[in-house]
């Protein structure tokens, strides 16, 4: 109950209420008190107008009507002259005086409150006008504790009146929230889970109905998504479908091509001078028919494991990838050489991040021996206090605007004739599983560079 919205509106709604009847509360005391003593000044003029009309009274009636009043004497001001109109013995000293015809409300406020502060009974005196100009002023003395416990009872009631008055209009708010924002929530909530459960049963799909502008947008945007994501479903189950064709015919085609691999080692052994020219190309080209089909059932099969990540020397692992390319250079005239400090230490998986730099490293060398000029490819590596970052670069002839577009999508991003696309791709994905990421820094007519940074950080916030 306290943990629903509901629940603590209901809650919010008591409380802001009674906050709102204590501010009144406060203005309304000082108003109850000034009345009161007013009532009291009232009640003494009209006993002091009984003495001016009979102007021999009884002592028993006149205390009587100072019982009446609820005051010990009282004096009244005409025409200039201030006259002792009742009186009887006042028990203790007067401790405060209240003028009423010229108090403003923060004094009325003031006084309201240091009377309910002070429980001790004192002897008061009190000023006011006459009521219907009946002279100049009128002055009584009086006790203190009625007064008191008048402003205390009336107090209490007003505090039990702001309660129920808060609790029935709580209650009014909790029926009206209920009805006009939980219950609309709980319904996109309900389509929430029936399309998590099931996204291909479109009675999922949300059907905007809310009155309130705020929920409609919501299931708007919630219709929206879904449909996106139900669209994007589909699309992923036929892409799956798809690449779960192509990996069965690239896997009976890599056989077939494999096995006329065989054939090409004695079509070389031909002493048919034409067959011997053509033979060469024809090895090539089954070659690279087969690395065709190897990268596309290897891409397909998404089983790339979780990195396992350790500090590692990334001047070993640079050094096994110049040795390798090195033996893949043959006669063209490129230099495969590395910068990387000695001493630096790097969190990687070892054998994915040398899958990394060997690939970006043989498109270098690719890309150079395809210009037919001689070349460079330079491994360099620095940290900072956030990442470790490892720049690859030759001195190829760079990378064509269309291929920059689409450089890391599989099957997209190949440059060279012949080539999948799936090298970078597959390196990207790598990269990110270590957190990081793989950028073209810079290409063009003098070459090209490749960044790879690897954050420090464990991923934490």
């Amino acid at each position: 109950m306290l943990n629903t919205l509901s629940g603590r509106f209901l809650i919010l709604t008591s409380v802001f209420v009674m906050l709102a009847e204590i501010l009144i509360f406060v203005p309304s005391i000082a108003r109850f008190r000034e009345d009161y003593l007013l009532s009291r000044l009232e009640r003494a003029q009209i006993a002091s107008l009984a003495l001016l009309a009979d102007d021999m009274l009884a002592t028993e009636l006149e205390a009587e009507l100072l019982e009446n009043a609820g005051v010990f004497n009282v004096v009244l001001r005409r025409n200039e002259v201030r006259q002792l109109m009742l009186s009887s013995p006042i028990p203790d000293p007067i401790e405060e005086t209240y003028d009423l015809r010229m108090a403003g409300a923060l004094v009325l406020i003031r006084d309201a409150m240091l009377r309910l502060a002070t429980p001790e009974n004192e002897i008061i005196r009190v000023i006011g006008a006459p009521t219907r100009d009946a002279g100049l002023l009128i002055e009584v003395t009086m006790e203190s504790q009625p007064l008191r416990m008048a402003m205390i009872d009336y107090g209490i009631r007003i505090l039990l009146l702001s309660a129920v008055i808060s609790v029935f209009t709580a209650v009014l708010l909790f029926i009206a929230v209920r009805a006009f924002l939980v219950k609309p929530i709980k319904g996109v909530v309900g389509y929430m889970q029936r399309y998590a459960a099931a996204p291909e049963d479109a009675r999922g799909i949300i059907a905007p109905s809310a009155g309130v502008s705020e929920l409609r947008e919501a299931e708007e945007a919630l219709l929206q998504l879904q449909t996106e994501l139900t669209q994007a479903l589909k699309q992923r189950e036929r892409l799956a479908q798809l690449g779960g064709a192509v990996g069965k015919i690239s896997h009976d085609l890599r056989n077939i091509l494999t096995s006329a691999q065989l054939f090409t080692d004695r079509i070389e052994m031909s002493e048919d001078p034409l067959v011997r020219r053509l033979a060469p190309k024809l090895v090539n080209s089954i070659t690279r028919a087969v690395s065709l089909c190897e990268g596309t059932l290897a891409f397909g099969r998404a089983e790339e494991p979780a990195p396992t990540l350790s500090m590692v020397s990334l001047a070993c692992v640079v050094e096994d990838v110049v040795d390798s390319e090195t033996l893949a250079v043959g006669e063209a005239e490129i230099e495969i050489r590395s910068t990387i400090p000695t001493d630096m230490m790097v969190r990687c998986d070892s054998e994915q991040i040398f899958r990394v730099l060997q690939n970006l490293v043989r498109n270098a060398r690719q890309a150079i021996a395809s210009s037919g000029k001689p070349g460079e490819i330079v491994l360099d590596g620095s940290e900072d206090e956030e990442a470790w970052k490892l720049r690859v670069s030759d001195t190829g002839p760079g990378l064509p605007a269309k291929a920059q577009e689409s450089l890391f999508l599989a099957f997209q991003g190949s440059v060279r004739k012949g080539g999948s696309g799936l090298g970078l791709a597959i390196a990207a994905e790598l990269v990110r599983g270590h957190g990081g990421s793989l950028m073209l820094a810079e290409t063009g007519p003098e070459g090209t560079v490749f960044e790879i940074c690897l954050p420090k950080g464990d991923g934490t916030i």
